[in-house]
This record gives structure tokens, C-alpha cells and sequence, in this order.
């Protein structure tokens, strides 16, 4: 077992190897319902941990779990375990229930906002070139995918649309740079007049 040299005024209860150490956050990680950010498993081992040499831990976990059926990912909010998608096939048959289906226009309307946020409804209706139905909006927000995030300065002052953490996370995404191109998601789409606004608070 390798020491770990990277703990500060480690104390009795602390994992004297980075193995055991390891061992510690696949518990945390794989016992949580939500993305663990670098400050909550810091909380796991209070703090006597430095951030970087936690990283480092992580990333040498994520290796150790390449190939097997549970993946360690770093996504907007934190680091997750997630089952691979090549076996999701098998588990959805302990639970027969269709999973959710989005029409067009909710599908059409989420692409919108993630290519060009933030975006108001208008803009949204611009693009697609038919009205934005309220309901559209409000599966999107219920789902927790998309979030009010300003008011544009304009008369009447709509809302700024935008995507949120839990988009990224349940796309295992870290950040929006990492969205495959549009023209994968929707070609049918022409979003070249749906420019990208500077929310105003409110």
C-alpha cells in the first residue's frame, strides 16, 4: 500500500493509504442520490484532505472502474457513479415502465434554449416560427431542465431562459461546451437569428 503523502494533520480515523482512502469515496459516492461536488467529499474525510489530492483520488478511481458496469463520472454538479448505457437495456426489464417521452415541440423548444441561452419565449417562437404553448415551458421547468435566469431590458421585460445544472448532469455533461453539435441533436433547426442575450437581474 502506497502512503498518502497529501493528507494534512491526518488524525487517527483518517485512511492511512490512498486504497483505503478510495475505498472510503466509492462509499460516499456510490451511497449518494445527487452528484458530490470536491467540498462535499472533503466534508467525508473533515477536511484534512487538500481539493487537488482529492482530485487525484478520483481520477484514479475513475480509472479503476473503466470496464466494469458502473461508470465514475464528473459532471456539472459534482462526481457520480452511473450505470453504463450498454446495460441499460437489461435493467429496464426489472422495470417495465416506459420511460417519459417528450414531443416535438418540447424537444425542439429545450434544443433552442440550450444552443442560444439565454433566450425568451419570443425568441423561442422566432425560431420555430409557430407559438410557444405555456405547457411546452412548463415541462421543461418541471422536469428541472430549464430555469428563469433574468429579465430581458426590454418593454415588457419576458423572461431569460436557460438551461440548468441538472440538464447537464442527467446528460452527463460538465459544462455546455461539451453539447454535441446541433446539427446532431435537430437539423431541421435554423437557429442563426437567435442570438444570445445579457440577462438583466430581476
Amino acid at each position: 500500500m502506497t502512503p498518502v503523502n497529501d493528507v494534512k494533520g491526518a488524525g487517527p480515523e483518517l485512511p492511512a493509504t490512498r486504497d483505503a482512502l478510495k475505498r472510503v469515496l466509492e462509499a460516499a459516492l456510490l451511497s449518494a442520490r445527487e452528484p458530490l461536488t470536491v467540498a462535499d467529499l472533503r466534508k467525508v474525510f473533515a477536511d484534512e484532505i487538500a481539493a487537488e489530492a482529492l482530485r487525484g483520488l478520483l481520477d484514479e478511481l475513475r480509472t479503476e472502474w473503466s470496464g466494469r458496469a458502473l461508470e465514475l463520472l464528473p459532471v456539472a454538479s459534482g462526481w457520480r457513479f452511473r450505470t453504463r448505457a450498454e446495460f441499460m437495456p437489461y435493467l429496464e426489464r426489472l422495470n417495465p415502465e416506459k420511460p417519459a417521452r417528450y414531443s416535438r415541440a418540447v424537444l425542439e423548444t429545450l434544443a433552442i434554449i440550450a444552443y442560444r441561452q439565454p433566450v425568451t419565449r419570443g425568441d423561442i417562437e422566432d425560431v420555430r416560427g409557430v407559438t410557444v404553448a405555456t405547457q411546452v415551458i412548463r415541462v421543461l421547468e418541471e422536469r428541472g431542465w430549464v430555469d428563469v435566469v433574468g429579465h430581458r431590458d426590454t418593454p415588457g421585460r419576458p423572461a431569460l431562459l436557460a438551461t440548468t445544472k441538472k440538464f447537464l448532469d442527467d446528460l452527463a455533461l460538465r459544462s455546455l461546451a461539451e453539447l454535441p453539435e446541433l446539427e446532431q441533436i435537430n437539423p431541421t433547426l435554423d437557429l442563426a437569428d437567435a442570438q444570445p442575450q445579457t440577462p438583466t437581474p430581476g
